[in-house]
This record gives C-alpha cells, sequence and structure tokens, in this order.
C-alpha cells in the first residue's frame, strides 16, 4: 500500500515536471523565434532603413544627412542594442514564466489560509498539484479529528470530574453522620460502636479512592511519559503483581490463576511496565464476575514476548471495545461510583506499550473479555 502511494505521489510530480518543462520549452521557442526576429530587424537593412526613413522624413529632409546620422549614431552600437534588445526579450519571458511558477505558490497559500480558516471544505488544487492537495487535505482532517477528539475527551473528563464530586457527598455524608452517631449517643453499645467505626471506615476509604481519581485526572498528560530502561524477570513481576491484589480479589471471591513460562526476561521500564499490568488486572477485577477466575498467561518467543489477561464477564459490545482505550472512557456508563475509575488505566496502559514499540489489543465474545500485551524482548530507546 505504502508503494503504491509512492508510485501514486512520483506521478503527480512527474506531470508536475512535465508541464514546467513544457512551458520551458514553448518559451525557448518564443524567446528563439523573438531573437530572430530581432536580429533580422537590428543586424540586417530593415532598421537601417527604418530609421534613415524617420530622420529624412521628421529631421533633416536629407538622404545623405540622414544616412550620416544613422552611421554615426546607430550603425556604431547595433551590436549593444542588439544586446539589449535581447537581454530585454529573455528579461520579459522569464518573468513570465516565474509568474507561472508563482501561481502554484499562491494556491498552495490559499489552501493553507483555508485550512488555518477550518474551512469544512475540501481543498482544490490544480491537477499538477494533486499529491499535495492530498497531503493538505489528509493534514485537514486529521486536525478537525484531533480537534474533535479532545472535545470528546475534554467532555467525558468535565462530566466525570461532575459525577465523581456528586459522589463524594455521598461516603462523605455517611462518614460525619456516623461519626455525629459515634460523639452524640453517650450509652451505645461496643458492638454497635464498632460496626459504626467499621462502615466509617469503609466510607473513608471510599472518599480517598475517589479523591485520587481527581488527582489522577489532574496530572494526568501523556505527553510527559518517559522511559528508563532496565532488564527486568517478567516472570517474577507478574507473580508479584498477583500476591499484591490478593486483598482485592478477596473481595469478590476470585482465583488469579498463572501459566507463566518461568525466567521471561525483558528490557523495559519496570515501574511504568508494572503500571500497565496493574491496570489491567485492576480492570479484570472491576469488571469479571463474582467467584469466578482471572487467567495471566504469558509466553516469550524469539524476539518479543506475549501476556494475556483473561477474565468471565459481561461480553463488551464492538463499538465500546473500539473506544475501550480512549481517555476518560469507561464501560460502566452509568458512571456508578462503585466500579471503574477515571477512565484513564486502560488509555495510559496503550501509550506505556507503545512507547515500549510494543502492541495492546483487547477481545471480547462470549462471556470472556481477554486483554494481549506483545512487547518486544530489547528494548528500543
Amino acid at each position: 500500500m505504502k508503494n503504491k502511494n509512492m508510485t501514486s505521489y512520483e506521478d503527480d510530480y512527474l506531470l508536475f515536471k512535465n508541464r514546467l518543462s513544457v512551458k520551458i520549452l514553448l518559451m525557448m521557442a518564443c524567446s528563439i523565434l523573438i531573437i530572430s526576429v530581432v536580429y533580422l530587424f537590428v543586424l540586417k537593412d530593415n532598421f537601417a532603413n527604418v530609421v534613415v526613413a524617420i530622420l529624412d522624413r521628421f529631421i533633416y529632409h536629407d538622404r545623405d544627412e540622414a544616412v550620416a546620422v544613422y552611421l554615426r549614431t546607430f550603425k556604431a552600437y547595433e551590436i549593444w542594442l542588439f544586446l539589449i534588445a535581447v537581454m530585454g526579450v529573455f528579461f520579459v519571458i522569464f518573468r513570465r514564466y516565474l509568474d507561472s511558477i508563482s501561481k502554484y505558490f499562491k494556491e498552495i497559500n490559499r489552501g493553507i489560509d483555508t485550512l488555518v480558516h477550518e474551512d469544512t471544505n475540501d481543498i482544490a488544487l490544480p491537477p499538477e498539484l494533486a499529491s499535495t492537495e492530498r497531503k493538505i487535505n489528509s493534514i485537514r482532517h486529521t486536525l478537525t479529528k484531533r480537534k474533535t477528539d479532545a472535545e470528546l475527551a475534554e467532555q467525558r473528563k468535565n462530566d466525570l470530574v461532575m459525577y465523581l464530586a456528586h459522589d463524594l457527598k455521598t461516603p462523605l455524608s455517611s462518614v460525619i453522620g456516623y461519626l455525629n452517631l459515634l460523639r452524640d449517643e453517650k450509652q451505645i453499645s461496643e458492638e454497635l460502636r464498632e460496626k459504626y467505626l467499621s462502615i466509617s471506615l469503609d466510607k473513608a476509604e471510599r472518599l480517598e479512592e475517589l479523591i485520587n481519581e481527581f488527582f489522577e485526572i489532574t496530572r494526568f498528560n501523556l505527553s510527559n511519559i518517559t522511559l528508563v530502561y532496565s532488564k527486568i524477570n517478567l516472570t517474577m513481576m507478574l507473580e508479584q503483581l498477583g500476591h499484591e491484589f490478593k486483598p482485592m480479589l478477596a473481595g469478590k471471591n476470585l482465583k488469579c490463576e498463572f501459566d507463566i513460562q518461568p525466567d521471561m526476561l525483558l528490557s523495559c521500564d519496570a515501574n511504568k511496565l508494572q503500571r500497565v499490568f496493574d491496570n489491567l488486572l485492576r480492570n479484570a477485577v472491576s469488571y469479571c464476575y463474582e467467584n469466578t477466575t482471572i487467567q495471566v498467561n504469558a509466553r516469550q518467543a524469539e524476539d518479543h514476548v506475549l501476556i494475556k489477561i483473561i477474565n468471565e464477564g459481561d461480553t463488551i459490545p464492538r463499538e465500546r471495545l473500539e473506544r475501550i482505550f480512549e481517555q476518560f472512557y469507561r464501560l460502566d456508563m452509568s458512571r456508578s461510583s462503585s466500579t471503574g475509575g477515571a477512565g484513564l488505566g486502560l488509555a495510559i496502559a496503550r501509550e506505556i506499550v507503545e512507547l515500549h514499540h510494543g502492541q495492546i489489543t483487547a477481545r471480547s465474545e462470549n462471556g470472556i473479555t481477554s486483554f494481549e500485551v506483545t512487547l518486544p524482548t530489547v528494548g528500543k530507546s
């Protein structure tokens, strides 16, 4: 496909060069014709006869004297007069050639002005500039898409902040309410006191999670991610991450099974890559069914490793699956505070994987959702 596009661009430039070559040939032919006429007129007797006739008729009224004046003033400088005439011809023709070239620059400038003013119509240039026309229109479409995506992301972000701000009230009100009960009820039983304290602690922890989501949103900027490479044991990283998730797994009575090739070595940014798998596991726990098993599989090939994280849950519709890695996009369209985060985890994961020159994909069918991460074993800085 790339070679086909390159051939198309070369053909377009060939048309442009051929058009200019034709103009040059025509101008050269005109120059030769005009110079021939000037030569025949100046250096031959035609020019002399005209000048002598003018001097005789309007000034001296004597042909011999007119001829003498011609010989003194014109004949002695006829070569210079011829050169001046030739230079004048070349200047006029060259100026016309520059005008024909500057026309293309004017057309390109017009197209750029249209691009700057965000005109919705496609930019049209002369046929010779077809490839430039395509490139400018491609840039226009790309900028339009980026602007639309940025506006959608900003809208999702604003909506999410609004929902999170609303959700902050619920745990905060509960904490305040139960603490007031503990303060006001002097004769409360130890059992009830323990219950109120446990509820208050749960609500306070949920409040902390929501506040952390706010911090995640405010500091989110993928363009600032930089990698620091080191050689790690990927097997140990995944197994350690599984142990760290045991409390979260226990909350939904989940199991995590590992099928990992031993001692897989990988050159990567360990901290960033750990965040990728943390986000993927957290996503799997959030959206899988209770009392099910999350599978983590990893295999190493010659020049890459393949990691799969599989969970059982609701099948993700194709239209949502295509947007799952977008910033601030959450599968929980109701924006419930009990599931999902700020919608940044998968976007950050994709960016980190791609910075490692890897690839991340998602599949969901028949109640099985899997995320596949492919990474080169040797890091490319």
